[in-house]
Protein backbone atom coordinates (compact mmCIF):
# COMPACT_ATOMS: atom_id res chain seq x y z
CA UNK A 1 0.00 0.00 0.00
CA UNK A 2 1.26 3.50 -0.85
CA UNK A 3 1.80 5.85 2.05
CA UNK A 4 2.16 9.62 2.25
CA UNK A 5 5.71 10.88 1.73
CA UNK A 6 7.71 12.63 4.45
CA UNK A 7 7.61 16.42 4.62
CA UNK A 8 11.19 16.96 3.29
CA UNK A 9 10.38 14.74 0.32
CA UNK A 10 7.10 16.58 -0.16
CA UNK A 11 9.01 19.85 -0.42
CA UNK A 12 10.86 18.53 -3.45
CA UNK A 13 7.65 17.19 -4.93
CA UNK A 14 5.96 20.55 -4.45
CA UNK A 15 8.75 22.32 -6.32
CA UNK A 16 8.75 19.79 -9.16
CA UNK A 17 4.99 20.06 -9.53
CA UNK A 18 5.11 23.86 -9.46
CA UNK A 19 7.51 23.78 -12.41
CA UNK A 20 5.01 21.63 -14.29
CA UNK A 21 1.81 23.39 -13.25
CA UNK A 22 2.93 27.01 -13.58
CA UNK A 23 3.17 27.02 -17.41
CA UNK A 24 -0.29 25.45 -17.63
CA UNK A 25 -1.69 28.24 -15.47
CA UNK A 26 0.40 30.96 -17.13
CA UNK A 27 -1.25 30.73 -20.54
CA UNK A 28 -3.82 33.08 -19.00
CA UNK A 29 -1.20 35.86 -19.04
CA UNK A 30 0.62 35.21 -22.30
CA UNK A 31 -1.50 33.30 -24.82
CA UNK A 32 -3.56 35.26 -27.36
CA UNK A 33 -6.87 33.58 -26.54
CA UNK A 34 -7.25 34.94 -22.97
CA UNK A 35 -6.17 38.37 -24.17
CA UNK A 36 -8.87 38.24 -26.82
CA UNK A 37 -11.45 37.22 -24.23
CA UNK A 38 -10.50 40.07 -21.90
CA UNK A 39 -10.77 42.57 -24.76
CA UNK A 40 -14.14 41.15 -25.75
CA UNK A 41 -15.34 41.54 -22.15
CA UNK A 42 -14.51 45.24 -22.38
CA UNK A 43 -11.21 45.59 -20.52
CA UNK A 44 -8.80 48.10 -21.99
CA UNK A 45 -5.21 47.06 -22.48
CA UNK A 46 -3.16 44.12 -21.27
CA UNK A 47 -2.74 45.26 -17.68
CA UNK A 48 -6.39 45.99 -17.04
CA UNK A 49 -7.18 42.48 -18.25
CA UNK A 50 -4.38 41.01 -16.15
CA UNK A 51 -5.45 42.60 -12.89
CA UNK A 52 -9.16 42.07 -13.55
CA UNK A 53 -8.64 38.40 -14.37
CA UNK A 54 -6.35 37.53 -11.52
CA UNK A 55 -8.17 39.64 -8.92
CA UNK A 56 -11.72 38.68 -9.97
CA UNK A 57 -12.04 35.85 -7.39
CA UNK A 58 -11.79 38.57 -4.71
CA UNK A 59 -14.86 40.38 -6.04
CA UNK A 60 -14.71 44.09 -6.86
CA UNK A 61 -11.42 44.58 -5.05
CA UNK A 62 -9.58 47.88 -5.13
CA UNK A 63 -5.92 48.69 -5.61
CA UNK A 64 -4.88 48.50 -1.95
CA UNK A 65 -6.09 44.95 -1.43
CA UNK A 66 -4.71 43.68 -4.74
CA UNK A 67 -1.38 45.44 -4.28
CA UNK A 68 -1.04 43.83 -0.86
CA UNK A 69 -1.89 40.32 -2.03
CA UNK A 70 0.00 40.35 -5.34
CA UNK A 71 2.92 41.82 -3.37
CA UNK A 72 5.48 42.69 -6.04
CA UNK A 73 3.84 45.12 -8.45
CA UNK A 74 4.27 48.86 -8.43
CA UNK A 75 1.27 50.40 -6.69
CA UNK A 76 0.87 52.88 -9.55
CA UNK A 77 0.46 50.01 -12.00
CA UNK A 78 -2.26 48.35 -9.90
CA UNK A 79 -4.14 51.59 -9.26
CA UNK A 80 -4.31 52.40 -12.96
CA UNK A 81 -6.29 49.20 -13.51
CA UNK A 82 -8.35 48.85 -10.32
CA UNK A 83 -11.02 49.57 -9.33
CA UNK A 84 -11.79 51.21 -12.70
CA UNK A 85 -11.76 47.82 -14.46
CA UNK A 86 -15.04 46.93 -12.78
CA UNK A 87 -16.76 49.81 -14.55
CA UNK A 88 -15.97 48.12 -17.87
CA UNK A 89 -17.00 44.59 -16.84
CA UNK A 90 -17.77 43.04 -13.44
CA UNK A 91 -15.66 40.30 -11.80
CA UNK A 92 -17.89 37.44 -12.96
CA UNK A 93 -17.22 38.39 -16.58
CA UNK A 94 -13.49 38.48 -15.91
CA UNK A 95 -13.72 34.98 -14.43
CA UNK A 96 -15.55 33.69 -17.48
CA UNK A 97 -13.11 35.38 -19.85
CA UNK A 98 -10.00 34.00 -18.18
CA UNK A 99 -11.37 30.45 -18.04
CA UNK A 100 -12.60 30.42 -21.65
CA UNK A 101 -9.39 31.91 -22.97
CA UNK A 102 -7.11 29.64 -20.98
CA UNK A 103 -8.94 26.49 -22.00
CA UNK A 104 -8.84 27.57 -25.65
CA UNK A 105 -5.10 28.20 -25.38
CA UNK A 106 -4.43 24.85 -23.74
CA UNK A 107 -6.56 23.09 -26.32
CA UNK A 108 -4.49 24.62 -29.11
CA UNK A 109 -1.20 23.67 -27.45
CA UNK A 110 -2.20 20.11 -26.58
CA UNK A 111 -4.10 19.23 -29.73
CA UNK A 112 -5.81 15.81 -29.60
CA UNK A 113 -4.25 15.14 -26.17
CA UNK A 114 -6.53 17.82 -24.71
CA UNK A 115 -9.40 15.34 -24.77
CA UNK A 116 -7.35 12.36 -23.61
CA UNK A 117 -7.53 10.23 -20.50
CA UNK A 118 -4.20 11.61 -19.32
CA UNK A 119 -5.63 15.13 -19.00
CA UNK A 120 -8.67 13.82 -17.15
CA UNK A 121 -6.57 11.84 -14.68
CA UNK A 122 -4.09 14.69 -14.15
CA UNK A 123 -7.00 17.04 -13.52
CA UNK A 124 -8.51 14.60 -11.02
CA UNK A 125 -5.30 14.28 -9.01
CA UNK A 126 -4.37 17.98 -9.14
CA UNK A 127 -7.89 19.01 -8.18
CA UNK A 128 -7.95 16.64 -5.23
CA UNK A 129 -4.69 18.14 -3.98
CA UNK A 130 -5.91 21.68 -4.53
CA UNK A 131 -9.27 21.18 -2.86
CA UNK A 132 -7.67 19.60 0.21
CA UNK A 133 -4.95 22.23 0.67
CA UNK A 134 -5.14 24.37 3.82
CA UNK A 135 -6.41 27.87 3.10
CA UNK A 136 -5.98 29.61 6.44
CA UNK A 137 -3.81 32.69 5.92
CA UNK A 138 -3.90 32.25 2.13
CA UNK A 139 -6.38 34.87 0.93
CA UNK A 140 -5.80 34.68 -2.82
CA UNK A 141 -5.89 30.88 -2.80
CA UNK A 142 -9.03 30.89 -0.64
CA UNK A 143 -10.78 33.27 -3.05
CA UNK A 144 -10.00 30.98 -5.99
CA UNK A 145 -10.96 27.91 -3.97
CA UNK A 146 -14.43 29.36 -3.44
CA UNK A 147 -15.14 29.34 -7.18
CA UNK A 148 -17.23 26.56 -8.75
CA UNK A 149 -15.25 23.60 -10.10
CA UNK A 150 -15.56 23.32 -13.91
CA UNK A 151 -17.05 20.19 -15.42
CA UNK A 152 -14.73 19.62 -18.39
CA UNK A 153 -11.36 17.92 -17.64
CA UNK A 154 -9.20 20.50 -19.44
CA UNK A 155 -10.96 23.33 -17.62
CA UNK A 156 -10.53 21.39 -14.37
CA UNK A 157 -6.81 21.05 -15.03
CA UNK A 158 -6.39 24.79 -15.58
CA UNK A 159 -8.50 25.52 -12.50
CA UNK A 160 -6.44 23.13 -10.36
CA UNK A 161 -3.17 24.57 -11.67
CA UNK A 162 -4.42 28.03 -10.76
CA UNK A 163 -5.41 26.96 -7.26
CA UNK A 164 -2.08 25.27 -6.60
CA UNK A 165 -0.01 28.17 -7.93
CA UNK A 166 -1.90 30.72 -5.85
CA UNK A 167 -1.60 28.44 -2.81
CA UNK A 168 2.15 28.34 -3.36
CA UNK A 169 2.22 32.07 -4.10
CA UNK A 170 0.51 32.99 -0.85
CA UNK A 171 3.06 30.86 1.00
CA UNK A 172 5.92 32.47 -0.89
CA UNK A 173 4.71 35.93 0.09
CA UNK A 174 4.57 34.78 3.72
CA UNK A 175 8.15 33.49 3.44
CA UNK A 176 9.32 36.79 1.94
CA UNK A 177 7.58 38.83 4.62
CA UNK A 178 9.13 36.66 7.34
CA UNK A 179 12.55 37.16 5.76
CA UNK A 180 12.09 40.94 5.56
CA UNK A 181 12.21 41.04 1.76
CA UNK A 182 9.78 43.57 0.29
CA UNK A 183 7.89 42.76 -2.88
CA UNK A 184 9.98 44.93 -5.17
CA UNK A 185 13.21 43.73 -3.57
CA UNK A 186 12.19 40.14 -4.19
CA UNK A 187 12.55 40.65 -7.95
CA UNK A 188 16.07 41.98 -7.59
CA UNK A 189 17.01 39.18 -5.21
CA UNK A 190 15.66 36.49 -7.52
CA UNK A 191 17.09 37.98 -10.70
CA UNK A 192 20.52 38.19 -9.08
CA UNK A 193 20.30 34.60 -7.84
CA UNK A 194 18.95 33.09 -11.05
CA UNK A 195 20.60 35.18 -13.75
CA UNK A 196 17.28 36.31 -15.23
CA UNK A 197 18.07 39.51 -17.16
CA UNK A 198 16.85 42.66 -15.44
CA UNK A 199 15.36 43.73 -18.77
CA UNK A 200 12.64 41.12 -18.16
CA UNK A 201 11.43 43.11 -15.17
CA UNK A 202 11.36 46.53 -16.81
CA UNK A 203 8.17 46.04 -18.83
CA UNK A 204 6.78 43.19 -16.72
CA UNK A 205 7.10 44.93 -13.35
CA UNK A 206 7.67 48.59 -14.26
CA UNK A 207 11.26 48.89 -13.10
CA UNK A 208 13.36 51.81 -14.24
CA UNK A 209 17.10 51.99 -13.68
CA UNK A 210 16.78 54.26 -10.66
CA UNK A 211 14.42 51.96 -8.77
CA UNK A 212 16.41 48.83 -9.64
CA UNK A 213 19.57 50.49 -8.32
CA UNK A 214 17.84 51.65 -5.15
CA UNK A 215 16.55 48.14 -4.47
CA UNK A 216 20.05 46.77 -5.01
CA UNK A 217 21.36 49.34 -2.54
CA UNK A 218 18.79 48.25 0.04
CA UNK A 219 19.87 44.61 -0.30
CA UNK A 220 23.54 45.62 -0.25
CA UNK A 221 23.07 47.53 3.00
CA UNK A 222 21.74 44.34 4.57
CA UNK A 223 24.80 42.42 3.45
CA UNK A 224 22.85 40.36 0.90
CA UNK A 225 24.67 41.68 -2.19
CA UNK A 226 28.34 42.13 -2.94
CA UNK A 227 29.50 43.53 -6.31
CA UNK A 228 26.01 42.99 -7.71
CA UNK A 229 26.15 39.29 -6.77
CA UNK A 230 24.56 37.50 -3.86
CA UNK A 231 26.82 37.38 -0.84
CA UNK A 232 27.11 34.22 1.23
CA UNK A 233 24.48 35.68 3.52
CA UNK A 234 22.31 36.46 0.51
CA UNK A 235 22.61 32.93 -0.84
CA UNK A 236 21.69 31.51 2.55
CA UNK A 237 18.64 33.75 2.89
CA UNK A 238 17.46 32.96 -0.65
CA UNK A 239 17.77 29.24 0.04
CA UNK A 240 15.81 29.63 3.27
CA UNK A 241 13.02 31.49 1.47
CA UNK A 242 12.76 28.84 -1.23
CA UNK A 243 12.88 25.96 1.25
CA UNK A 244 10.15 27.55 3.37
CA UNK A 245 8.07 28.17 0.26
CA UNK A 246 8.43 24.51 -0.73
CA UNK A 247 7.47 23.31 2.76
CA UNK A 248 4.38 25.52 2.82
CA UNK A 249 3.39 24.46 -0.70
CA UNK A 250 3.89 20.78 0.18
CA UNK A 251 0.85 20.84 2.45
CA UNK A 252 -1.31 20.83 -0.69
CA UNK A 253 -0.13 17.34 -1.60
CA UNK A 254 -0.78 15.60 1.69
CA UNK A 255 -4.05 14.24 0.29
CA UNK A 256 -2.10 12.31 -2.37
CA UNK A 257 0.00 9.22 -1.80
CA UNK A 258 3.58 8.99 -3.02
CA UNK A 259 2.50 6.91 -6.00
CA UNK A 260 -0.20 9.46 -6.85
CA UNK A 261 2.20 12.40 -6.79
CA UNK A 262 4.57 10.38 -8.96
CA UNK A 263 1.69 9.66 -11.33
CA UNK A 264 0.68 13.32 -11.43
CA UNK A 265 4.25 14.33 -12.22
CA UNK A 266 4.45 11.74 -15.01
CA UNK A 267 1.12 12.82 -16.51
CA UNK A 268 1.88 16.53 -16.38
CA UNK A 269 5.35 16.39 -17.89
CA UNK A 270 4.37 15.88 -21.57
CA UNK A 271 1.46 18.29 -21.22
CA UNK A 272 3.68 21.04 -19.83
CA UNK A 273 6.36 20.43 -22.44
CA UNK A 274 3.74 20.81 -25.17
CA UNK A 275 2.52 24.09 -23.67
CA UNK A 276 6.06 25.47 -23.42
CA UNK A 277 6.95 24.38 -26.98
CA UNK A 278 3.89 26.25 -28.26
CA UNK A 279 5.85 29.41 -27.40
CA UNK A 280 3.24 31.58 -25.73
CA UNK A 281 4.93 31.64 -22.33
CA UNK A 282 8.31 33.42 -22.62
CA UNK A 283 11.41 31.45 -21.64
CA UNK A 284 12.68 34.46 -19.68
CA UNK A 285 9.82 35.46 -17.46
CA UNK A 286 9.11 37.21 -14.14
CA UNK A 287 7.61 34.05 -12.64
CA UNK A 288 11.03 32.70 -11.70
CA UNK A 289 10.87 29.66 -13.99
CA UNK A 290 13.51 28.39 -16.39
CA UNK A 291 11.48 26.80 -19.16
CA UNK A 292 14.30 25.92 -21.54
CA UNK A 293 14.58 22.30 -20.43
CA UNK A 294 11.06 21.70 -21.71
CA UNK A 295 12.13 22.52 -25.27
CA UNK A 296 14.34 19.44 -25.42
CA UNK A 297 11.79 17.02 -24.02
CA UNK A 298 9.54 14.73 -26.07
Amino acid sequence: MSVPASMPARGGVARDLWRLLEPIHAVVYFAPEPLEEFRAAGYRGFWMGYFAGRAAPLGSAGADVVHALFYNFAYERVSRALPSAWSFAPPNEALEARARGSVRALGRALGPAADGAEVARAAELALRAARSAPFEGRALFAANRSLPVPQEPLAQLWHAATLLREHRGDGHVAALVAAGIAGRESHVLHATASGIPRDVYRPARDFDEAEWTSRQDALRQRGLLEDNQLSRRGHRLKEQIEERTDRLAATAYEALTTSETDELTRLLRPLTHAVVREGDVPLDNPMGLDLRESLDQP
